[in-house]
């Protein structure tokens, strides 16, 4: 019965073989450089594959297929990107407002008679203020952009981007040197801030209809203010001062806009020092810090868009 089968399946093996071979002779003029004997013996290894090679053949092929599509596409969409700016920046939100020392959940807590207390916070802004030293701002492409506000530097045609100057002497009583404790240990501890950088971002300065009071006679054009008060009532009157050190009181429009980390990788934001004066011992004060332009928007469901809140307790 084995032999039967076998002869069998040799007989219809025969019959294929012979129809494929009778097609190849019809066709022989479209295979130069192949005998028939040639494709014989290719058809002959082929059909004496297992079913699982073949399988396996041809999810091999078809999946490397699928890889190349993949690959390709990717390739097409990258050739659309630049390197040196996103491509689409539709959706993107207003800048944030940050501070620095950062702290967990804004807290800021610390005793003005140990010095431990409030070291990490020290650290932390001796850190940030590092590339901000008067004498790293020395030679190309360092430049003076003045110290008063002024309307904004484009600088799209320069191959390599100036960079406006801040120097950290300008944040006075919060620069560090003068104080190397930033205030902390006489209960007047400073603040850092910034406006987080977005590339190609010009922000607007406000009109006087969205400004405060406190800030329409203080505030010049060419500037975004930085304003900062006790949060909750019974906050007031808890802090005897608030001082602002930097380019007037807020973030001067020549130092926009920001051209990236590949054509603007020595950009120095400008920044803001707020210094909270006498703050009353053991009570715990909310306070919130706003900047204000045009195109500068608030979220509660993102509390550092542009703006931020902080707890300070001193002890």
């Amino acid at each position: 019965m084995i032999c039967l089968s076998f002869k069998l399946g040799e007989k219809n093996l025969g019959k294929r073989f012979t129809k494929d071979l009778l097609l190849l002779r019809r066709n022989a003029v479209h295979f130069p450089g192949f005998s028939v004997a040639d494709v014989r013996r290719a058809l002959i290894k082929q059909s004496l594959l297992p079913p699982s090679v073949k399988i396996l053949l041809f999810y091999v092929i078809f999946y490397g297929c699928l890889a190349g599509i993949f690959v390709g596409t990717i390739q097409a969409l990258l050739l659309t990107l630049s390197k040196d700016k996103p491509t689409y920046q539709d959706r993107v939100a207003p800048p944030g407002l940050s501070h620095t020392p950062r702290s967990d959940k804004s807290e800021i807590s610390f005793t003005r008679s140990d010095q431990s207390s409030y070291s990490k916070y020290v650290q932390s802004m001796n850190e940030f203020l590092e590339l901000y030293n008067d004498t790293k701002q020395n030679g190309d492409p360092y430049e003076e952009c003045g110290k008063f506000p002024g309307t904004y530097k484009d600088r799209s045609m320069e191959e390599k981007k100036k960079v406006c100057k801040f120097l950290r002497s300008w944040l006075k009583n919060c620069s560090g040197i003068t104080d190397p404790d930033y205030g902390f240990m006489e209960g007047s501890p400073c603040v850092i801030i910034k406006l987080n950088r977005i590339v190609n971002f010009r922000p607007k300065a406000p009109s006087n209809n969205s400004l405060l009071e406190e800030l329409q006679a203080k505030i010049t054009p060419n500037e975004i203010p930085i304003y900062c008060k006790p949060k909750r009532a019974e906050d007031k009157g808890q802090i005897e001062e608030i001082k602002y050190f930097g380019i007037s009181q807020g973030f001067p429009l020549q130092y926009y806009p920001y051209y990236g980390k590949q054509l603007h990788p020595d950009y120095l934001q400008p920044l803001m020092a707020v210094q909270f004066v006498n703050v009353t011992v053991g009570k715990e004060i909310r306070i919130e810090c706003k900047a204000f332009g045009d195109n500068i928007d608030y979220s509660e469901k993102d509390r550092y868009q542009g703006r931020f809140d902080i707890k300070l307790t001193v002890s």
